[in-house]
């Protein structure tokens, strides 16, 4: 619908794509005066027994007057949203406030889209939108009969109370999400997610749209391709021009190809592509593959174009992967399908592998090939419109065949929402992620991305935090692939070098060394005429020492024994084992510098080779960070007590409706937004003249402070506007008369004057809202170590207790928090306190735009905050919102 037709206030913010239960897509919006004939359809092809169950009363035709109150809403009191497929309503639920914390909801799902989790979609999005505009609670009245409905409630997490009266139920509960809420949420968006996937990589029936005779066309190759893997389902091609293609009956559309077509690969030119997806909408068609290129990578046209391909596409339930694709894989020996240009492709392997581009989808392909490393599923998201990293890696959660996953990122849409699906996935799986940077620097054309203002520094946060093992080409992504697909991760940090050369033993253990490795065993270094069972002995030493997590064995010519021998030695060491083993053969012929070495048969599991001892050690070192990740306690959300998110909305709403485009916040409404959050402000009295200030002193007792808060002193950083632990009048005066000389070239005369704090060490929290990655929290000790060295670590809310813990302990100066010389340790619990109420607030109110607390003033008794900065501006629209969406 045009936007000059949307009623006053309409909320497109509201607006979503979700995937439903069985894997179609569907949308969400707020329902429109416009909708009347819409919903007088859905109303009448409703059956009588689901009107009853929503009317209590047998509504077979609805009135004017109906119509007109039920499409009539003002998106604040009255809410209504309605789930749409091909632009007919399925499903539409509504919330009446009936007073100031509580509002009664309702919901109205259609017979033919019973089943698909449409109830639940809509539950959680009028949630999240009446929290948004300060309802508590929800209440519904349900006949008995209406089991649906009923567990629509009881199964979203919600602490649910019930009570039956006149016959009906009432129900009712708190709209705050639980940690069981938010459980339910995503395990619902992960399996519709991942059944999205499942139509994708296990069709039944494949239409090549595009499909020709020609062998050099897109469309050739790819059913070439098709039956050269010997796809298992039914392949049939589509071309208007053709009744016959490599002797298989070909269609003039999707249209008429008969019975039930699950994918649909199209290769025509771009200009002809969306006459192809209404076809495949026509049809039921389940999940399009857009190889052509000729979208958003080709300008504004182009965009416009693809724009419109995902609208179409979604507004008939189908997922897209592309445009401008290279293809997908699954070689999983029931389905076998190679719907890739690939001219070599690797064996089935356990590794799971992720490209956006077609260009490094043929260099990722390749390489793994080259080491004849197998790959489970393989997927090239092009242009990334649709289907994305994301969506493959809820599908290799539950997929058994896949060990590990690969994902080559050239830009990121969503990190918020790939943080919290590749921490779950991690912590089964091993992620490896090549990505060079967050920004519009670098993305290749055709990307949609946001800005950012981030460092780089919150980026590799944001990785480390979720386990993902990051590394810097695709090299290094299969040298930690093949370790980790074929090895145990290692218990530890301890290695053992075995060798035949001192040099080659030295240059290893160097490497261990400098990747944070410990070397417990070695390097031994054994003589060149040593044979295969010394070489075996000298290896079942490091594995049986109790002191080591894991070996690196590497050798070189001239050797008394046979190549193959040692490559034989070391894997008959290493079968017995539960220790993780690399190595390293420089030089031995038929042995492959980059690969693996295996046994016959099966009988033991495959060694990773490198073609250096140090790639061997810095995929070593990546799977030890990764093992002591996944080993460790990763804690509980955050849930400080004592939070009124209403006091702290009301303070926000009151600013931002006298100044529209935000500003910064006074001293007492800091204070009391902070209050809110159960944080404590530290008072501070504003003075005029040096009697204001003795006045003020003698007010809050001696010792105080004294310091300068005009803007231009405040951020130049360090003690040059501020002046402590003045003990008397005497001494305050003198530091008056000292910083208004000083400050005076720079008319910062606005002074202020506070309690001196107790001794600690002074700390900086922070909070960002990020145009990409949403809130970002900071940390650091605050002076030279932030000024300076820049000496600050980052995580992304929600925050866990150990999330937090480790946010004090990464940065560079924590010793000084932990008793440093001597010193008595802070009351660390206090600050991890404090900084989980942030994080609490950053994520609950987006509107915060900045928030710095500095100085945090950390002592063995608690925390102090002395002061904050805190700007506040129109709420974002986060990518991530709290509610299921396809962003």
């Amino acid at each position: 619908m045009a936007e000059e037709t949307l009623p006053p206030g309409y909320p497109i913010a509201w607006e979503a794509d979700v995937v439903l239960r069985d894997g179609t897509v569907a949308s969400v919006r707020p329902i429109r005066p416009a909708d009347g004939d819409a919903l007088r359809r859905f109303h009448n092809a409703q059956s009588d027994e689901s009107i009853y169950l929503r009317f209590f009363a047998p509504l077979r035709r609805l009135s004017d007057a109906d119509v007109h109150r039920f499409t009539h809403v003002d998106y604040t009191d009255r809410v209504a949203l309605v789930v749409t497929m091909r632009e007919e309503i399925i499903g539409v639920g509504r919330f009446d406030r009936l007073d100031a914390r509580s509002a009664e909801v309702a919901f109205n799902i259609s017979d033919h889209y019973q089943g698909k989790g449409i109830g639940s979609v809509l539950l959680e999005h009028l949630a999240a939108i009446a929290r948004d505009v300060g309802i508590a609670r929800f209440t519904a009245e349900v006949l008995p009969q209406n089991r649906k409905m009923l567990a629509v409630f009881s199964d979203a997490g919600y602490e649910v109370a019930r009570r039956v009266e006149d016959g009906v139920v009432e129900v009712g509960f708190d709209i705050e999400p639980t940690d069981r809420s938010r459980a339910v949420e995503m395990s619902r968006e992960h399996r519709a997610e991942a059944q999205s996937l499942r139509s994708v990589l296990t069709p039944d029936t494949i239409a090549v749209v595009g499909a020709s005779r020609r062998t050099d066309t897109f469309g050739g190759q790819l059913l070439d391709r098709l039956l050269e893997s010997g796809f298992a389902g039914r392949v049939v091609p589509v071309n208007p021009s053709s009744k016959k293609v490599r002797r298989l009956t070909c269609y003039p559309t999707v249209r008429d190809v008969p019975g039930t077509v699950d994918l649909a690969i199209i290769a025509v030119p771009a200009e002809a592509v969306l006459d192809v997806v209404d076809d495949c909408a026509e049809v039921g068609v389940k999940a399009l593959l857009v190889v052509s290129a000729g979208f958003a990578e080709d300008g504004p046209e182009g965009a416009a174009r693809q724009a419109e391909l995902v609208r179409r596409a979604r507004g008939a339930g189908m997922r897209v992967i592309g445009p401008n694709s290279f293809g997908i894989i699954n070689n999983d020996p029931g389905v076998r399908l190679n719907a890739t240009l690939a001219p070599t492709l690797p064996p089935p392997g356990r590794l799971g592998l992720f490209a956006q581009s077609g260009a490094l989808g043929i260099a990722v392909l390749a390489s793994a090939a080259r080491r004849n490393l197998g790959i489970s599923t393989f997927g090239s998201a092009g242009n990334r419109a649709d289907v994305s990293g994301n969506d493959f890696m809820q599908y290799w959660i539950d997929d058994a065949s896949t060990d590990a996953v690969g994902l080559y990122l050239e830009s990121m849409g969503n990190p918020r929402k790939f943080s919290r699906i590749a921490r779950k996935l991690a912590r089964i799986k091993p992620v490896i992620v090549v990505k060079s940077g967050v920004s519009r620097f670098g993305v290749p054309p055709g990307h949609e991305v946001r800005e950012t203002k981030a460092r780089p520094e919150v980026f590799r946060a944001m990785l480390n935090q979720a386990g993902v093992i990051r590394v810097e080409n695709v090299h290094q992504l299969f040298d930690v692939g093949q370790l980790v697909v074929h090895q145990p991760l290692p218990a530890g940090d301890r290695v053992a070098v075995v060798g035949n050369s001192a040099a080659l033993g030295a240059l290893t253990g160097d490497a261990c060394a400098s990747w944070g490795l410990t070397v417990a065993h070695g390097p031994v270094s054994l003589p060149s005429e040593a044979s295969a069972e010394d070489f075996h002995a000298a290896l079942r030493r490091a594995f049986e020492d109790p002191g080591v997590d894991s070996v690196v064995s590497c050798f070189i010519p001239p050797l008394a024994t046979g190549d193959a021998d040692v490559a034989a030695a070391v894997r008959a060491a290493a079968a017995d084992s539960d220790k993780p083993c690399v190595a390293t053969f420089l030089g031995l012929r038929g042995v492959d510098d980059r690969g693996s070495v295996t046994g016959t048969g099966g009988e033991s599991r495959a060694i990773p080779v490198y073609a250096m001892p140090e790639d061997a050690v810095r995929a070593l070192a990546a799977a030890t960070r990764y093992g002591q990740w996944r080993a460790r306690e990763h804690g509980t959300p955050v849930a400080p007590v004592g939070i009124n998110r209403r006091v702290a909305e009301d303070v926000v709403e009151t600013v931002l409706s006298v100044h529209p485009n935000g500003r910064r916040l006074t001293h007492d409404e800091a204070t009391a937004l902070l209050s809110a959050y159960g944080v404590d402000l530290w008072g501070q009295q504003e003075v005029a003249s040096v009697e204001d200030a003795v006045a003020a002193a003698e007010r809050v007792g001696y010792p105080v402070v004294l310091k300068s808060v005009a803007p231009m002193v405040r951020h130049q950083g360090g003690s040059g506007g501020v002046r402590v632990d003045l003990d008397g009048e005497r001494s305050l005066r003198a530091a008056w008369a000292s910083l208004s000389e000083r400050l005076a070239p720079l008319q910062a005369d606005r002074f202020v004057v506070q309690r001196m704090a107790s001794q600690g060490v002074a700390c900086v929290v922070s909070s960002d809202e990020d145009p990409l990655f949403g809130p970002v929290i900071g940390f650091s000790v605050a002076g030279l170590p932030t000024e300076l060295l820049g000496d600050v670590a980052y995580r992304i809310p929600p925050l866990t207790d150990v999330t937090v813990s480790e946010l004090i302990s990464s940065v560079k100066a924590a010793p000084v928090l932990h008793g440093y010389r001597g010193q008595t340790p802070v009351h660390r619990a206090a600050l991890a306190d404090l900084i989980a109420r942030i994080s609490v607030l950053a994520d609950d109110m987006p509107e915060v735009a900045s928030l710095v607390l500095n100085p945090v003033n950390a002592h063995p008794g608690g925390v102090e905050v002395l002061g904050a900065e805190i700007s506040v501006a129109p709420a974002p629209r986060r990518i991530d919102p709290g509610r299921r969406s396809l962003t």
